[in-house]
């Protein structure tokens, strides 16, 4: 028991003392580039869903034309 407790009071002793926690202007100039990454990854995605998409129904309809 004395190893788990000591374990929660060394975990809090290097949260409030050895961590460096960004301040407010970081934590939004980081929230908007973690937003602008995943509206490019999205876009980028989306198409190329889309064109594979139209690709398969390409060859589908060559493939299986009735």
């Amino acid at each position: 028991m004395n190893k788990i407790s000591s374990y929660f009071r060394d975990s809090y002793k290097e949260l409030t003392e050895k961590v460096s926690w960004p301040n407010f202007a970081q934590l939004q100039q980081s929230t908007m580039i973690v937003l602008a990454a995943t509206l490019v990854i999205t876009a980028i995605v989306s198409l190329f869903d889309f064109a594979a998409g139209g690709v398969l129904k390409f060859v589908y309809n060559i493939l299986f034309k009735q």
